[in-house]
């Protein structure tokens, strides 16, 4: 069937997603005018710097952030809403450079990171359809052998929600697909709605005494003992600078902008089900999400349609038809689902690091400007830890998680920024090579 594709009710600037048009609040800010002064500035109003500006005001520095478009119009309002577990990809990898304990306090750090966000809905009583629940699907039998290591990890580093691991032939219990060798529930991941979760930290943000401001895309930095920050029509000076920009960098430092890669991912939104079709396509109301290299994940919406996606694309360019791209994805899992109509089709850019670690640090050039990006897949509770570890680095509190991630090196992606897209396609499809085999 064809895609019909409603405009966005509450943020005519966002993309046209079911996000959009179901936000709960619309916050109408100022583009900066003007010079002003403060403690920080951070530029992106993402999750990255909403949540950096929540714990730098709650330690009583003056914040100013500046977002290009509006806020949350990048991933941070556009994702899957999944809220997992975890920071990075195979952390052991770090341990040449970490240790054994630095890894250890990795996978602690993934799972502390999902409790800020969990706290920061409750601190500031957001509406975010924030739901617990949780579930990996293997793809092939030795996909579910791992999930038992998984598990007996996850115990032994004192993790306090339920977990069990669905046997192949109950996996109807979990998700309506036959697809599937086996699964692992985990309790203390979940689903929530993105966009209202940012709308919801903008508003904490700015009751804490933040000053926000949209449509301020930053057209220079002046770097110094303080910086200048200067947009079309205005100007900050700071004694720090955050730079929360991911994947929509945008070439404004090119030190960070050459070790992350924009990559494309996509959602599609069914039209509403029935209560006894959502529950026969996800049972348990549970975020899930498959094991492949081109991962797909889906989940019901509060309304009952099935947000559904995935596709990560490295080739720096968009499907012309996002709903054609995807639905035929969709339909491989869930082939009952034929004739309902795709509402809503959207897309955006994540941003992805060589290590598919999250990169967090200081420039070494400029000790005062700070930085956070390449989630890889994992942002949204991994912005909320970045936001929490950026607060204390810059407030002079001890951060040993800072220090840890600082100190991971982050290659620069060869061939520039036009060659840097097909390089990494290529390597993807060699791993996409070696999962088929």
């Amino acid at each position: 069937m064809n895609a019909r594709v409603h405009a966005p009710v509450h943020s005519p600037q966002h993309a046209a997603s079911y996000y959009a048009a179901s936000a709960k609040q619309s916050l109408t800010l100022p583009s900066l005018q003007g010079a002003l002064s403060a403690d920080v500035c951070i530029v992106g109003g993402g999750f990255s710097g909403l949540n950096t500006a929540i714990e730098l005001a709650q330690k009583g520095l003056s914040v100013v952030l500046l977002e290009a478009h509006k806020i949350a119009w990048g991933a941070s309002g556009r994702n899957g809403g999944q809220l997992i577990r975890g920071v990075g990809h195979d952390v052991e990898q770090f341990a040449p450079i970490v240790g054994a304990d630095g890894v250890r306090q990795f996978k602690l750090m993934g799972l502390e990171a999902v409790e800020i966000v969990r706290q920061r809905v409750a601190q500031f009583n957001i509406d975010c359809d924030l739901t617990w629940g949780y579930c990996d699907l293997a793809n092939k039998p030795s996909h579910f052998a791992g999930f038992a290591e998984d598990m007996a990890e996850l115990q032994s580093l004192g993790y306090r929600h339920p977990m069990r691991l669905v046997q192949p032939e109950n996996i109807h219990e979990v998700v309506g697909s036959t697809l599937y060798h086996g699964a692992m529930i985990d309790m203390g991941s979940g689903h929530l709605h993105p966009l209202n979760l940012a709308l919801g930290e903008a508003a904490a943000a700015q009751s804490l005494g933040v000053q926000l401001f949209e449509q301020s895309a930053v057209t220079r930095i002046d770097y110094g003992h303080e910086v200048q920050v200067h947009t079309a029509q205005g100007q900050v000076r700071a004694k720090y600078l955050v730079l929360a920009c991911n994947a929509y960098l945008n070439g404004l430092n090119n030190q960070l902008g050459g070790k992350v890669l924009p990559a494309g991912s996509y959602v599609i939104a069914t039209e509403p089900l029935s209560e006894a079709e959502a529950k026969a396509l996800i049972p348990q109301n549970m975020a899930l999400c498959d094991q492949r290299v081109t991962v797909d994940y889906y989940r019901l919406s509060a309304d009952r349609r099935l947000l559904f996606g995935g596709a990560c694309h490295y080739s720096g360019r968009d499907p012309a038809d996002i709903a054609g791209y995807m639905r035929p994805k969709m339909l491989k899992v869930f082939p009952h689902l034929a004739n309902k109509r795709i509402d809503y089709q959207w897309g955006g850019m994540i941003g992805i690091g060589a290590n598919r670690l999250p990169q967090i640090g200081r420039l070494s050039e400029q000790r005062n400007v700070f930085y956070a990006q390449a989630y890889a897949g994992h942002g949204v509770n991994a912005t909320h830890l970045a936001g929490k570890l950026l607060g204390e680095a810059i407030a002079g509190q001890a951060s040993k998680g800072f220090d840890l991630f600082a100190q991971v090196p982050h290659m620069t992606f060869p061939g520039g920024k036009h060659l840097r897209s097909p390089l990494l396609a290529l390597g993807m499809l060699w791993h996409r090579f070696k999962e088929l085999l």
